[in-house]
């Protein structure tokens, strides 16, 4: 688990050396593997320019790499790539041949001209990584499609300086897997107080409806939801993509990226849905057909288990429940309204369905381990509010809040 320094400091005020925050962590159980300095290096980074991905070919030689032609405005350039979301049109980072890159844990590599399985390749296609901006690695960096191929690609670079600590949980150490449970933590030792987002501006709208029924609720002891409507699904601001990139998260579009930014900040796992795409207006909490069919958000058909927990639009399922959503609900460009789910499953049956399906998620990883039963609704109203201010959105239902048997909270 990799934790922001930046991001921390959004719950606790902390002014301590990275080495003394290091020490402060292992006091309290949390083993950190290691300390990572974003600091970019601007003269390597000068060098650098943007490239249009204009054709596409499978390597003869090698069945996961790519020869792409890109245009860097005055030539097209043959460059090699492993990357798996690459794709025709995409204004990429190139380096060229001649040029020094600093690499995240500080390693310098000059850029040479390559023969790769017997192909000629003439230079790279930069992950953020690799150019020492960001911990993500998780494909290449894709540029605005204005950016102008041949400039210099630094004047579209979000940069900042961070310090990532990686640390080591333990299974019983879920409540410290997120920023805010390692703030906690530190506050224990330090005795310093922790900031909570103010939630206390929410309002919501009656306008549309959503019924949830939770069928198997031993499975399922929470499940909390709402409707917002007049969503527009754009690009994450900055402060939520350089919080995500940080820790080696890809932003994908402002919706997403706050239910990850929530994940991520205070442990809860949340899932939006296209809300247009539920039928029914019927969401049921309630344990699979054996044998039935599912495709997941990553377009592979799965079969399901009976001791699979679903989340369904009445009886079809859209979401292996803490684990992974479905291809037909899931948020697109087009998405004007969402449900918004924050629930509280219970570990054992999302481990059941995590380990049936081989699935590992950052969602799955928490439930599996346990999060916090009564946090759902808090989580709820703060996401609500960053998709008002950030999407446009606008609460059109109230919190639905399905808790049978509350869960007291732990005091020591």
């Amino acid at each position: 688990m990799k934790i922001s320094l930046n991001w921390l400091k959004e719950f606790i005020k902390i002014s301590k050396s990275s080495t003394e925050i290091e020490s402060i962590l292992t006091e309290t159980g949390l083993e950190v593997d290691d300390v990572i300095k974003i600091n970019p290096d601007i003269k390597s980074i000068e060098n650098l320019i943007v490239g249009e991905i204009v054709s596409i070919s499978n390597h003869i030689n090698a069945d996961k790499l790519k020869i792409t032609e890109v245009d860097i405005g005055n030539e097209k350039l043959s460059i090699i790539c492993g990357a798996n979301n690459i794709e025709i049109n995409q204004k990429v980072v190139i380096a060229k041949i001649g040029s020094e890159l600093t690499h995240i844990n500080g390693d310098k590599i000059k850029i040479k001209k390559a023969k790769i399985r017997g192909i000629d390749s003439h230079g790279m296609i930069c992950a953020e990584d690799e150019i020492g901006i960001g911990q993500s690695h998780s494909g290449i960096m894709i540029l605005n499609k204005n950016a102008k191929n041949g400039e210099k690609a630094n004047k579209y670079f979000d940069l900042y300086e961070d310090t990532i600590f990686e640390i080591s949980l333990t299974p019983n150490r879920a409540d410290a897997a997120s920023h805010l449970g390692v703030a906690r933590d530190i506050k224990a030792v330090l005795g310093s107080s922790i900031n909570m987002p103010d939630v206390s501006n929410f309002k919501s709208k009656k306008k549309l409806p959503i019924k949830i029924n939770v069928i198997d609720d031993e499975a399922c002891p929470r499940y909390s939801g709402c409707i917002i409507d007049n969503v527009k699904v754009e690009k994450s601001p900055s402060f939520i993509k350089k919080y995500l990139t940080s820790i080696g998260l890809t932003p994908i579009n402002n919706i997403v990226d706050i239910t990850n930014y929530i994940l991520h900040g205070i442990g809860q796992p949340m899932h939006a849905f296209d809300y247009d795409k539920i039928n029914s207006q019927n969401i049921q909490v309630k344990f699979a057909k054996k044998g039935n069919i599912f495709k997941t958000l990553d377009g592979v058909e799965r079969k399901l288990h009976n001791t699979d927990l679903m989340i369904c639009d009445k009886d079809k399922p859209i979401c292996i429940a803490g684990v992974f959503g479905g291809e037909s609900s899931g948020i697109t460009s087009n998405t004007k309204r969402i449900f918004l789910e924050s629930a509280y499953f219970s570990p054992a049956y999302v481990r059941k369905s995590s380990l049936n399906h081989q699935l590992k998620t950052d969602a799955s990883y928490r439930f599996e381990r346990g999060t916090d039963p009564n946090l759902t609704t808090y989580a709820l109203k703060l996401a609500s509010l960053l998709i008002k201010k950030y999407c446009s959105g606008e609460v059109s239902s109230e919190i639905i809040d399905i808790y049978k048997d509350k869960i007291k909270n732990k005091t020591f």
